[in-house]
């Protein structure tokens, strides 16, 4: 059994780890992979229209320029660190960047180098590297749950716990936990916020309702949608009710046990 897993900062002992045996890593990998690139190798080097960053590899990790200090927690520079403690050999490019910041400085430029010998050598590597970023992401989900347990209110933390240990049972919730975490992340930055409203796994579980007789994973699926329908109700840019949303409530859609 691969133990896909890091030391959570806020520990809790309500909670397992997170065990994945080598399949059933790649499933998970894979299925992240379908959701932001369709599998796609030209997606992982990416600049969604509407967006002050870059988004790259099979999570679509976000990557700030210099001088960019937006909303959203920045992501590119951990996995990085994961991958080179992995000894994953980087572009000598990736290597010699210094600060660490996306060198694009706007959607536009990314887009008249995506053809370079850099932007390949970048794509290139990222695409031979999906599995570790696979375990970054499951890593990064299980260090976060200790976070989102801690955060919560203490008369709700005995049922978060237990909602999250549901989840963990099964391989479909599993992959759910994972996928939103690095989805809509863990829902404690303050800046991630509309109208002082959160979308990340804490207001998720935190919305959960159900009779006992309904599975875990289907009501994780209905609360997760209830969250990010209010966060596109809440949001300025319309691009995110009338372009977003309806592939983010797709996606939810995977969020069901493997056949």
């Amino acid at each position: 059994m691969l133990l896909a897993s890091g030391c959570s900062d806020v520990p809790d002992e309500r909670l397992s780890s997170i065990e994945l045996d080598g399949p059933a890593l790649e499933w998970i990998g894979t299925q992240v992979f379908q959701n932001e690139c369709a599998g796609k190798e030209t997606c992982l080097v990416h600049w969604n229209e509407g967006e002050a960053f870059p988004s790259l590899g099979i999570g679509h990790f976000i990557w700030y320029p210099e001088g960019v200090e937006g909303p959203f927690v920045e992501s590119f520079p951990a996995m990085i660190q994961h991958l080179v403690a992995q000894e994953v050999v980087l572009p000598e490019w990736l290597t010699d960047l210094y600060p660490f910041d996306a060198p694009w400085p706007d959607r536009d430029a990314l887009l008249q180098t995506s053809e370079t010998e850099r932007t390949d050598e970048l794509r290139d590597f990222l695409f031979r590297t999906r599995g570790q970023q696979a375990g970054f992401l499951v890593r990064r989900a299980e260090e976060a749950l200790g976070r989102v347990v801690a955060a919560a209110p203490e008369s709700d933390q005995s049922v978060i716990s237990e909602r999250i240990e549901a989840l963990i049972r099964t391989p479909g919730g599993t992959y759910a936990l994972i996928d939103y975490v690095n989805f809509k992340g863990e829902g404690l930055a303050a800046t991630e916020r509309y109208d002082g409203q959160g979308w990340g796994l804490l207001q998720v579980l935190q919305a959960m309702s159900g009779g006992k007789s309904e599975p875990t994973l289907q009501t994780f699926r209905k609360a997760a949608a209830q969250v990010l329908v209010q966060r596109a109700e809440n949001a300025d840019k319309a691009i995110e009710r009338e372009r977003w949303l309806p592939g983010w409530l797709n996606r939810l859609e995977t969020y069901r046990e493997p056949l």
